[in-house]
Formats: C-alpha cells, structure tokens, sequence
C-alpha cells in the first residue's frame, strides 16, 4: 500500500470521499471472509425473529424484540436479516449464509481478525495523516449484499444516524472484501455534498413509543444524475465524510459485494449526541483507534 499523500487528502476535504485502491490485501479481505463464515456457521437465529405473528400486540411484542435487539447491539455481535427469508417460525427460506443482511455493531472490539484490521498499523497511520488527534471507534459492520436480494440503500449522511457536535468529526471506514461493480451494487456519492450539513437525524424514541428511533427533519429529493458511480476492487478502502451523501443500488446480479465498515469519531473536542441509537456502554466505551 502506497502512502497516502496530501494530494488525497485534499481531494478527500474536496469531495467528501476517497478511494485507495489496494489499500489491504487480498490476504486481509480473505481472513475477513472466511473469519465471518465462522461467525455465522454458529450462529443461532435470534428469538425475536422466531416468534409466529398472531395477535397485533403480539406483532408490537415482535416489533419491540427487534428495535430493542438492535437498539442493544452497540457493544455485541448481533446478526440482521434480509427481508422474506424466515418464515413465522424463525427458519430459513434460503440457506443461512444467504440470509443474512449484516453483522454489527461491535466486530472491532469482539473479534480477533476485525479488531486487528481496525487498529492496523496502516489504519492507524492514515488516521494520523488526516490529522485525527484522539479518535475512537464507534461502531463496526460487515455487509453482504446479497446476489439478487442484497436491497438498495437510499440516499442518506452517516451523520444522521451517529450525530456528533460540532458536526464534522465521523468518518467511516469502507473496505472492499470483493470488487463493487455498478451491478453488485457498489457505493454512489454526490461529490461536495458534505459542507451543507444535515437535514434529517434518528434519535432514540420516547420510552413507551412503539418504535425504538424516530427521524427528526427530512431527507431532501436528491436528483439521481448528481450521483457518481465508485465502483472500486478488492482491498479498497473508501474514506467517507460523515455529512457527504451516498447510495447503494440493490444487487441484481448473481455475485455478493461483502464489506467491512467501521466509523471513528475525533474525540478532542467533541460531544457524541445522547439521542444517538448507539451510546457507549461501562462494557465497551469506544475504544481508541489508536494503540
């Protein structure tokens, strides 16, 4: 991996993203593969998805199983599912490694393979390129995109979902485990559209409310032909300024898009939002980027 050079870095500030191309190695995707079949080879499909739907309390029970189970995952390994691929009685429709949307949100801190790519030398060092003082990992995901099924992700800022302030001070980490092509279902950003900050957020709901998050504020109509197409190849990391939007089509074709992400925070002089989904827990505080 070459260094990154201020050129880049400029770029990154212009436009809000960044590719580096073979930025890890297809030995480090690969043991990030083959590590996540691992993970869900054992993985047990969890309660709330079991439950058979009959009365509309016991659909609110079901609603509320989910919304707490993703509401808790900040700090464990939890595992989310594509949509129609369990029946009512929790079994797969399709086989379980087929099934699965993404694992979140704390594969950095639980995981051997995730943790020491987060805190790689190479991460470590582009964290200091880009002038990050005290950053902290917030959260991690691996994504499946799933041939024929992986579903879309609408236009939307990061920040909105993980709100700091000043605004300004999440990025995210986005590695390329197999080649993103247009078909597969790869990243679109509109370029400089990180300096006008943010329109909607999702904070923590009012206990007793029927769902966990609710969105404050709206999402602008984006027009499709100022997103441009990021299709980039294995060992890829795109950087991601939390307020730049982006996009992923679904996946029509018959190959995955498998991706591990995380997102830092710049802690110095920061305050994380208490209405944020994810809060920091005594178990797991974000931990230090760097080591």
């Amino acid at each position: 991996m070459a260094s990154v050079t201020q050129q880049q870095i400029q770029k990154f500030h212009q436009d809000g993203f960044l590719v580096l191309e073979r930025f890890f190695t297809a030995e480090e995707c690969d043991s990030m593969r083959s590590q996540i079949q691992r993970i869900v080879a054992e993985m047990e499909v969890p309660a709330h998805c079991r439950t058979e739907f009959s009365t509309k309390e016991e659909e609110q029970l079901q609603a509320q199983g989910s919304s707490d189970y993703f509401l808790t995952s900040g700090d464990k390994i939890r595992f989310f599912f594509e949509k129609g691929v369990l029946d009512e009685r929790g079994n797969f429709l399709v086989p379980k490694e087929k099934s699965i949307s993404k694992i979140g949100h704390a594969l950095h801190a639980h995981d051997p393979v995730f943790k020491q790519i987060t805190h790689s030398s190479k991460v470590q060092e582009l964290g200091r390129k880009l002038g990050l003082e005290r950053p902290v990992v917030v959260q991690s995901m691996y994504i499946f995109k799933q041939p024929g099924i992986g579903g879309e992700v609408t236009p939307h800022q990061d920040a909105t979902f993980l709100h700091t302030e000043p605004l300004g001070r999440v990025l995210g980490f986005w590695i390329a485990l197999e080649d993103a092509t247009q078909e597969n279902g790869c990243l679109w950003f509109i370029p400089g559209s990180h300096t006008n900050g943010i329109t909607r957020r999702m904070v923590r709901a009012a206990s007793g409310s029927s769902s966990c998050v609710e969105f404050v504020g709206s999402e602008p109509p984006y027009d499709a032909s100022q997103f441009t197409p990021l299709p980039v190849s294995k060992g890829a990391l795109v950087l991601i300024h939390g307020e730049v939007v982006h996009k992923s089509e679904l996946n029509s074709s018959a190959s995955s898009r498998h991706v591990f992400t995380f997102h830092v925070m710049e802690a110095k002089g920061t305050s994380w939002s208490k209405e944020n989904w994810l809060q920091p827990t005594p178990d797991l505080p974000f931990p230090s980027l760097y080591t």
